[in-house]
């Protein structure tokens, strides 16, 4: 057991990451790599067994991607590159006895496998992610689904399965009949923007898999973003652009609504007017864990951001860091750094070299965010986005193959860094394989196959 081990003559240095994320992944492999198991000993506590990198979760829910196959396990990882795995949740933290409390481990049937238990730490690095931000209004977590874990992508695209099929069995028994499978996404963001394209990506492909009365002009998508427009972050010529193309595709994009209460099969905007939906995603906002602000006197801000430090450090003790969508960091300009994917890896990057120099006792390095600019895939139809952010002072603009090409490079890229060079080129090689041995959607038969049952 990795807790309340004795005081041995020469204890290990223990450093433990919370959150087996992009950044958290990447950080735990980098100091498994640096120090090994001699005179250190690297934990990694995650809730799950495996991760898949977060921009693919519409992917999953749409069927597009089999997560299966692009998953990575944290055991198999943990033993190629030095790292301990500990499956669990953390549940408080006992900052005086330097221990992390993890949380009861259940079984799927409510049978408690593990009691709560403490875990001890030299230093801690806290990188447990964000969740989307339902803003308390009411009905929203009740009826809506969400995308922030593999489960809920699985979840969506069980239950978007199963009324694609309650539609091509009407079809198929009254050839008259106008039915379709009505989804609505709250979020002009990268993920209701990418979701809504891929589900057409999907639909299209739904045909050559047992539904042969359907297609994508079954399918129904309207986008509401309470903004003036879509896409915020990107210039709006781009944002335009983006609009342009998911209309074209038969995406009903309404910005300037705002919703002020979600119901069973049905969303209510400020106006009074109620939008119907066979599936609803909420898509709209990042916010910290609940869980992290009552974390043993941490600060936190209204999001439950974790507040750091430049050397993201927390305000209030030197042992412990915070990476990703969980901190709150603040650069020089007074922005806070935005929740990417691209931040996240720069954190872990910056994290290692200051453990590395905490432990040394030497000066700690400032974290500087380089904005690499931002891509938005509307699947196989286009690509959107700017590039090189404020490293030259300003923004390209790109779309189709070489926004296309970026954007696949992102994903190759989060391969390189959580597997080494020599080992992610060579799944970097498969996946190119895979690409044309695959089937287009993820064994949607199988599902369809025990609905009908």
């Amino acid at each position: 057991m990795l807790a309340d081990q004795p005081t041995a003559k020469a204890r290990k240095t223990q450093i433990v990451i919370v959150g087996g994320g992009a950044g958290g992944l990447e950080l735990a492999r980098l100091l498994g790599a640096r120090f090994g198991r001699k005179n250190h000993d690297i934990v990694l506590i995650e809730r799950n067994l495996t991760h898949i990198w977060k921009p693919l979760l519409h992917e999953v829910a749409a069927g597009s991607l089999d997560a299966n196959l692009d998953e990575v396990g944290y055991r198999s990882h943990g033993h190629r590159w030095g790292y301990r795995f500990f499956l669990g949740s953390l549940q408080s933290l006992d900052r005086k006895r330097r221990k992390v409390i993890v949380a009861p481990l259940v079984d799927v049937d409510g049978t408690e496998l593990m009691a709560a238990h403490a875990i001890r730490y030299d230093y801690l690095v806290l990188a447990v992610g964000g969740v989307t931000n339902d803003f308390n209004i009411p009905g929203v977590r009740e009826h809506c689904l969400f995308l922030d874990d593999r489960e809920q992508a699985d979840a969506f695209r069980h239950r978007l399965l199963n009324q694609c099929l309650r539609v091509s069995r009407t079809m198929s028994a009254d050839a008259e009949a106008d039915e379709h499978v009505c989804v609505t996404v709250v979020g002009g963001g990268a993920t209701g923007i990418e979701l809504a394209a891929e589900l057409y990506n999907s639909a299209s492909a739904l045909r050559h898999y047992g539904l042969e009365v359907f297609d994508e002009k079954r399918l129904q998508v309207t986008l509401l973003e309470s903004g003036p427009r879509i896409l915020p972050a990107l210039p709006e010529k781009l944002a335009a652009a983006a609009h342009d193309e998911l209309e074209a595709l038969g995406v009903s994009v309404r910005p300037a609504t705002r919703i002020v209460e979600a119901r069973a099969h049905e969303m209510v905007t400020d106006e009074g007017e109620v939008i119907p939906g066979h599936l609803q995603v909420w898509a709209a906002g990042v916010k910290a864990p609940d869980f992290l602000g009552s974390l043993d006197g941490l600060e936190t801000n209204a999001r439950c951001q974790i507040v750091v430090r430049p050397t993201l450090q927390t305000t209030v003790d030197d042992r412990i860091f915070a990476i990703g969508d969980c901190c709150f960091c603040e650069l020089p300009d007074g922005k806070p750094v935005p929740p990417r994917a691209q931040a996240a890896h720069q954190m872990a990057s910056a994290t290692y070299r200051n453990l590395i120099r905490l432990m040394r006792g030497r000066e700690l390095i400032p974290f500087r965010y380089h904005d690499h600019g931002s891509l938005v895939s509307l699947s196989r139809f286009s690509t959107v986005g700017s590039l090189m952010g404020n490293l030259i002072g300003g923004r390209i603009a790109v779309e189709g193959r070489i926004a296309g090409f970026v954007y696949k490079s992102l994903y190759r890229m989060h391969l390189l860094a959580i597997h080494g060079f020599l080992r992610g080129a060579i799944l970097i090689l498969i996946g190119r394989v895979n690409i044309v041995v695959r089937p287009k959607l993820k064994a949607p038969l199988s599902r369809l196959a025990w609905v009908a049952r």
